[in-house]
């Protein structure tokens, strides 16, 4: 029976919204222009980001599957996404292209043809422009309006305010479509969205541009062998070219001394030497800072977010305890590592759906009911219900291992459950409701949000048999010593059993199957993440190879994201010998330890509105900075004394530095006015301040690829450092007003670029501590 009263994720929003990618090249003023025109009235939406090389010709358009199309697609170039708009919106649409009179589509149809023309070719681009100087009749009637305006009208705005100079006529009528409201913030919107572009891949764009210039060599080559060198060596440049790496003929320090003295002068570059076999190029830090700071003063909370996911779905599968359980810290690698894997797909454009796969389902009920008959109390029950549960759990497994009959009973008593019996279910749902009543309260404590809390009971008996009879009809199933299996011998990885009826009927990985097709149906996700022990690896291997067999195509997108063990000094925890250490009493025993230690500074600690929650969130840190600061895989040994360490690279730490910058905001009495000079800032302590900065998008955009929270954290401690240091050195109180607002403009920007990294890891800043 499927028990659980589990609901679908709500994607109506994502549905309604248009995602539109573009690059310098392509800006897409008129595409948005029409979107501004064209959805007057409508729930849809539209997004809008940047790709990452600035050169791309073509605006893209991803249209999820939903009200505008029934299949998720991508259109690609101007005059393709102008007239989808016109179709499929409803507001003023039907005047840009599809309700006007078949001859005015045909004129349209030439301008559009016309422009698309002009983008490749700048003799086109003249033709274009001159011709719309001597007027044309789909052009719009109605200077200064939106009324009459069509396709032709937007395109040709588009093309003419990329090309000005060539007709002043044709530039004052630019200016006029420019104070149609829709179309002023369409221009408002590109620019804005034009201005995120990463520092780092602007100069790198560059500097491969020159590169490919001087060597003939693809870009697509050139561009990943340009490195930012960091930490910076004695001679401080800030990118770096490894010349053997290019493979060009001849002698690589020779070919290196040839490119730096053919390197022509790239805006932002202040030279470009040879050091033995490296080509290594030098910025103008002026030019750099003062791009920099106020691009992050700018974007604020969204610094270092692209759009590489837009339009994409992933699924993060994470925590997923098992009912009637306690929440212990082996669960909290799945609970934070998932939390921030939901973060980082977020920060690259993709929708996330969080789900909570609840072990809630299976033989262990069966047992905890037996348990709960022989030593279960009511009255506790409703007074710690979780803590009880545990320990019938721990009783009963005991007595099992002395009386093996019990399992027998076990097995009898969740037939019942399966077979509907209301007395039987009835036990399981209090269990479970008060199971997940209990972790939404831990859950609370970590800022973790799910979109849905689902479970093995999800899926009936019924749909398990659904997926035994389709691989049967495959021809996958095989039998084997009375167990019904999938032979993966050929690929390594043995057979998995599907089906074992002296045991109890099928087995986990029936449902697993089961749920991965159910969540394709209903989400139609790109990306689906477990995240999940390693201890699971070999049975996710087999699922990933039965729904490849089975001829699912999105099987090769699915992924386990292993992580290690914690474990406590005595080995391994476990559950049944009661041997675990419940998270909730490592968060209450670090959260009165981080109070103690606030509570030495009487002055500080005065400030502090609500202690109780400061020193919560500081204990919260520790523990998942612990946790998150080594690589996945790895196994570690929970240790009390590592936890509650303020010195050295520490959650605390992380937290202290982020409430110092908020304090130097506070206590300085200024703000960053817009414009803000920062010639001031030429220190040594600033410069390196800023290089850190400066690297926040690439950590964002290269961690969506390894998954790894670490590298996240080390860019945190390292941010932090610089910070510290800075802050030592360059004093913005009492100081003249112009170096006292370049320095706090600087030190804003830190306290940025430091709460978006500890945000992307789950941590919430703290203000004061």
């Amino acid at each position: 029976m499927a028990a659980s009263a589990d609901t679908t994720v709500d994607l109506s929003r994502y549905k309604s919204t248009l995602f539109l990618t573009f690059s310098p090249a392509s800006a897409a003023y008129a595409e948005v222009a029409a979107f501004n025109l064209a959805s007057a009235g409508a729930v849809a939406s539209l997004k809008l980001g940047l790709h990452r090389d600035p050169t791309t010709p073509s605006a893209s358009l991803v249209v999820p599957a939903g009200p505008m199309a029934s299949e998720r697609i991508t259109l690609e170039g101007k005059s393709t996404i102008a007239r989808f708009l016109s179709r499929v919106l409803p507001g003023a649409a039907a005047a840009l292209y599809a309700g006007l009179p078949v001859d005015h589509q045909l004129q349209v149809d030439e301008w559009l043809d016309l422009t698309r023309a002009a983008s490749a070719d700048p003799s086109a681009a003249k033709t274009a422009i001159q011709k719309l100087q001597s007027g044309s009749p789909v052009i719009s009637t109605s200077p200064g309006s939106s009324k009459d305006l069509t396709l032709a009208d937007l395109v040709a705005w588009d093309l003419a305010r990329r090309h000005p100079g060539v007709s002043s006529s044709v530039d004052r009528w630019v200016e006029t479509m420019e104070s149609i409201p829709q179309v002023k913030e369409a221009v408002q919107r590109i620019d804005e969205t034009l201005a995120t572009a990463p520092l780092l891949d602007k100069y790198r764009y560059d500097i491969a541009a020159e590169l490919v210039r001087l060597t003939n060599l693809p870009f697509e080559v050139v561009f990943p062998l340009i490195e930012t060198k960091f930490p910076k060596d004695s001679s401080g440049c800030d990118f770096i070219v490894a010349v053997p790496r290019l493979r060009l003929p001849g002698q690589p320090a020779e070919v290196a001394t040839d490119l730096a003295s053919k390197f022509s002068t790239v805006r932002g570059i202040d030279k470009v030497i040879a050091a033995g076999v490296f080509v290594k190029i030098f910025v103008n830090r002026d030019m750099f800072r003062d791009a920099l700071l106020p691009a992050i003063l700018r974007q604020d909370t969204h610094y270092g977010f692209n759009a590489s996911g837009f339009g994409k779905v992933a699924i993060v599968e994470f925590s997923s305890p098992n009912i009637a359980k306690p929440f212990h810290v082996g669960h909290v690698r799945s609970t934070i590592m998932g939390n921030f894997i939901q973060n980082t797909l977020g920060a690259n454009g993709w929708e996330t759906i969080a789900i909570n796969y609840l072990g809630d389902w299976g033989k262990q009920y069966g047992l905890l009911a037996v348990g709960f008959a022989k030593y279960g109390s009511e009255q506790k029950l409703v007074d710690d219900p979780i803590r009880h549960l545990y320990d019938v759990y721990v009783q009963i497994n005991r007595d099992a291992e002395e009386k093996p009959e019990i399992h027998e009973d076990a097995r009898a008593y969740f037939k019942r459950m399966e077979d509907g019996d209301e007395e039987a279910v009835a036990l399981w749902r209090r269990f479970r409701d008060l199971s997940i009543e209990k972790y939404r309260q831990i859950y609370g404590r970590f800022f973790v949000r799910f979109d849905e809390y689902s479970g093995e009971s999800r899926y009936s008996a019924q749909q398990m048999r659904g997926v035994v009879n389709k691989l049967e009809e495959m021809g996958l199933l095989s039998t084997m010593e009375g167990a019904q299996v999938v032979n993966m011998k050929e690929f390594n990885l043995g057979v998995a059993i599907i089906e074992k009826k002296d045991a109890g009927g099928m087995l986990y990985i029936s449902r697993d199957i089961a749920a991965a097709i159910d969540r394709q149906k209903t989400y139609k996700f790109d990306n689906m993440y477990y995240v999940v022990g390693t201890q699971q690896e070999h049975h996710f291997k087999q699922l990933f190879k039965v729904l490849e067999l089975m001829g699912m195509p999105w099987a090769e997108r699915c992924e386990h994201i292993a992580f290690g063990m914690i474990k406590s000094k005595d080995g391994n925890m476990s559950t049944r010998k009661g041997t675990v250490i419940f998270l909730e009493d490592i968060l209450n025993h670090v959260q009165e330890a981080m109070l103690e230690v606030m509570k030495k500074n009487e002055v500080k600690f005065k400030q502090i509105q609500d202690p109780m929650s400061v020193s919560d969130l500081v204990g919260l840190t520790a523990v998942m900075v612990q946790d998150m600061s080594s690589r996945r895989v790895r196994d570690y040994a929970f240790d009390w004394d590592r936890v509650l360490a303020f010195e050295g690279d520490t959650g605390p730490y992380l937290q202290y530095a982020h409430a110092r910058l908020c304090s130097v905001e506070r206590n300085v009495g200024l703000d960053v006015p817009a414009g803000v000079d920062l010639t001031p800032l030429t220190e040594p302590s600033a410069a390196a301040l800023l290089d850190i900065l400066a690297m926040y998008p690439d950590v964002v955009r290269d961690v969506a690829l390894t998954l790894e929270p670490c590298n996240t954290v080390s860019f945190a401690f390292r941010l932090a450092h610089a910070v510290m240091v800075a802050l030592e050195n360059l004093y913005v109180m009492n100081q003249p007003h112009e170096i006292a607002i370049a320095r706090l403009a600087m030190f804003k920007a830190a306290r940025i670029t430091l709460g978006n990294a500890l945000r992307s890891l789950g941590i919430r800043p703290l203000e004061r501590m």
